[in-house]
């Protein structure tokens, strides 16, 4: 069982990558370290989980995420957490090796209570996460830390998941057009045949 308190290390170096105090952020690091508790594995150092986050970024709880990561040790730059906008405080987290994977969603009580608590009701007068009074944020956040799981969240048992393993890219090219180097993956042939960054190819993906 990890240590999740305001004092441990995780919660301050989660709290100074995150940027400011709200309840979302150790909120996902409570889910993040059920689900590997669940798994039984240990934080990702290179890329032995992976993350299928279902957070999106048009709600107030989306800070959600970045706990997750901090605990699970998937991030963007590894390329082994990956959002899928479903706008949901859920995700699956995968042990890479066996497909193992478990699902954790937050529990819709715990979601309406805190929507309609003192927090988000100054988050929708428009008031930024920093400038919220220690006095209302700290309690929400100890109360987080602390409460009971089944209170919390809704782990899922463990399952079995296939995934695809693409091959890495090592190699990088200049684009025709912009110039900039492109890892292979991302090249593409335009019309004239010139090979191209996808920007530069006229069709984002």
């Amino acid at each position: 069982m990890l240590e999740l308190n305001t004092d441990s290390p995780l919660f301050e170096m989660a709290l100074a990558f995150h940027g400011h105090k709200c309840p979302a952020m150790p909120l996902g690091l409570r889910a993040g370290a059920a689900a590997m508790e669940k798994l039984g594995v240990e934080k990702a150092k290179n890329k032995e989980l992976l993350t299928l986050c279902e957070t999106g970024g048009k709600h107030p709880m989306s800070c959600f995420a970045d706990g997750v990561m901090a605990v699970t040790g998937c991030t963007y730059g590894k390329g082994n957490f990956k959002k899928n906008y479903r706008d949901k405080l859920a995700f699956t987290l995968i042990e890479a090796a066996s497909g193992r994977a478990v699902r954790v969603v937050v529990k819709a009580p715990f979601i309406e209570k805190s929507l309609n608590g003192p927090f988000v009701s100054l988050r929708r007068k428009g008031m930024q996460p920093q400038d919220i009074d220690a006095e209302i944020v700290d309690p929400l956040i100890h109360g987080i830390l602390t409460k009971p799981e089944a209170e919390l969240l809704d782990v899922g048992e463990v399952f079995d998941m296939e995934l695809p393993k693409p091959k890495p890219s090592f190699k990088a090219i200049p684009c025709a057009k912009c110039g900039e180097e492109v890892f292979v993956h991302g090249a593409r042939v335009a019309p004239d045949g010139e090979i191209v960054c996808i920007p530069c190819s006229g069709y984002e993906e």
